[in-house]
């Protein structure tokens, strides 16, 4: 029986290279993942074939870089409490656009520790997400909402597997480069190919030439569905070809790739935002770095990062390695917090402006849900 546990020295190996490390558009992503880690890419192949059936890898997929692509943010909900799993649900179940769904706490109550409820949002180009996110708070009731747009981004990546053996402080030698946030507009046969390309695989579509069946999807020759995604990602539009731990839920065994997940906030002076996500998106335990303006309610914090652990403990020593070399960079902090990871569920959001304008006409037919 093939090992489906992310654990197993075979698995761990693939894993390694295959959560983050395949950037771009690849026209052989399972070759490639068998180059870097040093295998046969028939047993590549299998092995992802099993882990993604048996739930150890939650989904297959090119991934893009949606803030380029789409109006995006991190949105802050305070529901009331007795609807917050109403909301959780209604967000997850029901709007597409929604991707991570999280409920988040802090240690103490402090500045926006009464938003529980947090989620990615994306609306297609010309849409608007403070009207899209009024729609979202009259269905689940909430009563403020904070919407966050990055400004920038410091580090975006995976890799649990190789993230577990990190050493607190570990960082790379340069500061992390800021990526902006440029829109990008598509033709109709561009977003027809991308649609096609960000589509995750089922087990048997995990092959040799993965893209010559979305070519047919997309309905152009395998050439010409390749030639466009390079395009594509010349322009800064394609993410990693990447495969996704289900690293929230324990495996059918019990086994989990993480248990803790933080999101740090910093305050840093204005004007200093970028070389201040550049120290901190420089250590590698964080998957995640944003510049990102929270306001007045969470104390004008303005660089966010996401880690990702087994020890609560020691992900706090991660923090508090961070603070230190802010410190001796002599980048001042007026104030930093850590809100916790809880329910969540994770999705890819939907980006498609003939999907949405579909979901916006079948929403608003749709009752607002009743309170108890």
């Amino acid at each position: 029986m093939t090992p489906v546990e992310h654990d197993d020295a075979i698995n761990a190996r693939i894993l390694a290279v295959s959560e983050d490390k395949i950037e771009g558009f690849v026209r052989e992503p399972f070759a490639e993942i068998a180059r870097r880690a040093e295998l046969d890419e028939q047993i590549v192949i299998e092995r992802i074939r099993a882990m993604l059936r048996a739930g150890t890898i939650r989904r297959v997929r090119q991934t893009l870089l949606a803030t380029n692509l789409a109006r995006g943010a991190l949105v802050a909900w305070k529901v009331p409490e007795e609807q917050i799993d109403r909301a959780f649900d209604w967000m997850f179940q029901c709007d597409p656009f929604s991707g991570h769904v999280v409920l988040r706490s802090t240690e103490t109550a402090t500045a926006g520790s009464d938003y529980k409820l947090w989620t990615t949002v994306k609306v297609p180009q010309g849409k608007s997400l403070q009207e899209h996110c009024e729609l979202l708070a009259g269905k689940v009731g909430a009563e403020r909402f904070r919407i966050m747009p990055a400004k920038g981004i410091f580090t975006l990546g995976v890799g649990h597997v190789r993230r577990r053996t990190i050493e607190p402080g570990s960082r790379a030698e340069q500061p992390a480069r800021i990526a902006r946030v440029e829109t990008v507009e598509l033709s109709d046969e561009q977003w027809t190919v991308l649609t096609a390309l960000k589509r995750e695989f089922k087990p048997a579509e995990i092959e040799p030439d993965p893209w010559t069946a979305r070519a047919r999807e997309a309905g152009v020759s395998l050439d010409e569905f390749c030639s466009i995604a390079e395009d594509l990602n010349s322009r800064r539009v394609i993410g990693r070809f990447s495969t996704f731990l289900e690293h929230v839920k324990p495996s059918a065994s019990g086994t989990r790739v993480t248990r803790f997940n933080a999101l740090f906030h910093w305050a840093v002076p204005a004007e200093r935002e970028i070389e201040a996500g550049g120290e901190i998106g420089r250590h590698h335990i964080l998957t995640h770095c944003y510049w990102r303006e929270a306001g007045p309610e969470f104390r004008s914090v303005n660089i966010m990062a996401v880690a990702h652990g087994l020890d609560k403990q020691l992900l706090l020593e991660h923090k508090a390695a961070i603070d230190s070399h802010l410190l001796e960079a002599g980048i001042p902090v007026s104030y930093t917090n850590v809100f916790w990871g809880g329910r969540s569920e994770i999705k890819p959001s939907e980006i498609s402006p003939q999907i949405y304008r579909q979901w916006r006409e079948s929403i608003q037919a749709s009752p607002i849900p009743v309170n108890d």
